[in-house]
């Protein structure tokens, strides 16, 4: 229909100016809308499930935490929190697979030591940066490892373990959970302030390593107290020390490594939430508001203190310091180990 008479002498004479700001309006008003609705789906996160990947096997120490966790964050957010593991070189597979993944907080981390902190100078060229490509959320929890061997292994000490294996150089076998696993640098710290030469066995991780060390198929492992404790209490295993500095609240009559004539002796295990990099902030305080409240929970710290673990949330600032700093440190012990994946 045709603009009466009077509209379209409005029309044909309305200042170019105006016609320019209506544009621009109309421009801004199309431009808000994805932010709007960007807004919206952040809010409302988490809309579906979760799926939290472990670089490890089930049954070890880095599964045991996610689980607890996954478990009480489902309950928290009305929403499942999936178990993904994909073990293989030491954490790497999963580590890479979250590092490609959408930036939407629907895909997590459990990373570790060994792919944030150790594998980045043990192997040669991974497909993945810690700093780079990862928004920390939080540490989860600190892992004393203990030096446990088969009860056929005739030594009850560190220094009866360290006679044997130079009586025997090159036969002496240890497991871990993977090159480049805490356990793994343990090994090679071990040997090098021993001065003694190990046979390295890597498996997928902690459960899989610990029923071969069972079997008396290897004889020692620098395994997570959380694997170890079980067997240590029912005589299958046993201990001759503990991997940290000081001695572990959860094996109070281990001594340390250190403190049996390794000086300076000191692999700390531990475990921290992270997401693919350029997760929205507000998806990661989210996530760290809830899970630092559940490592907070009296029957969660119980729990995995039981397990050998000891819970230490972060902001996702610490944590990200934390990485860095443990970066540095064990791209020294790499080195001065000579150790290498290749």
């Amino acid at each position: 229909m045709p603009l009466p008479p009077t509209s379209r002498r409005l029309s044909m004479h309305m200042p170019r100016s105006c016609s320019l700001a209506a544009l621009l309006l109309l421009s801004l008003l199309s431009a808000r809308a994805p932010a709007a609705h960007a807004s919206d789906e952040i809010a409302r996160y988490p809309e579906r499930p979760i799926r939290l990947l472990v670089g490890f096997a089930p049954g070890g120490g880095t599964d045991t935490t996610a689980r607890v966790i996954a478990q009480r964050l489902a309950s928290a957010f009305g929403q499942p929190v999936v178990i993904d593991n994909r073990p293989g070189a030491a954490g790497n597979v999963a580590t890479a697979i979250v590092a490609k993944s959408a930036a939407d907080g629907y895909t997590l981390l459990m990373g570790t030591i060994a792919a944030l902190a150790i594998n980045p100078t043990l192997y040669g060229n991974l497909p993945f940066d810690p700093v780079r490509d990862f928004a920390p959320i939080t540490q989860t929890v600190n892992s004393t490892n203990v030096l446990v061997v088969h009860p056929g292994v005739p030594a009850n000490s560190v220094q009866e373990l360290l006679a044997l294996a130079k009586a025997s150089p090159g036969k002496f076998t240890y497991g871990s959970s993977g090159i480049g696993g805490a356990g793994h640098l343990a090994g090679e710290l071990f040997s090098s302030l021993g001065g003694v030469k190990m046979v390295h066995v890597p498996y997928k991780g902690g459960g899989p390593v610990m029923v071969d060390l069972l079997a008396g198929q290897i004889h020692a492992v620098f395994a997570t107290a959380a694997t170890a404790i079980p067997h240590i209490r029912s005589g299958k295993i046993r201990p001759l020390g503990v991997t940290t500095l000081n001695r572990a609240g959860m094996l109070p009559d281990i001594p340390t490594i250190a403190e049996q004539g390794l000086k300076g002796f000191d692999a700390n295990n531990w475990y921290g939430l992270l997401a693919p990099a350029a997760t929205p902030t507000p998806i990661i305080d989210k996530l760290n508001t809830e899970v630092v409240k559940i490592l907070r929970m009296p029957d969660i710290q119980q729990y995995l203190f039981n397990q050998g673990l000891d819970p230490a949330p972060t902001t996702p600032a610490q944590f990200a310091a934390y990485v860095k700093s443990e970066m540095t440190k064990w791209a020294r012990v790499v080195r001065n180990a000579g150790a290498s994946a290749l």
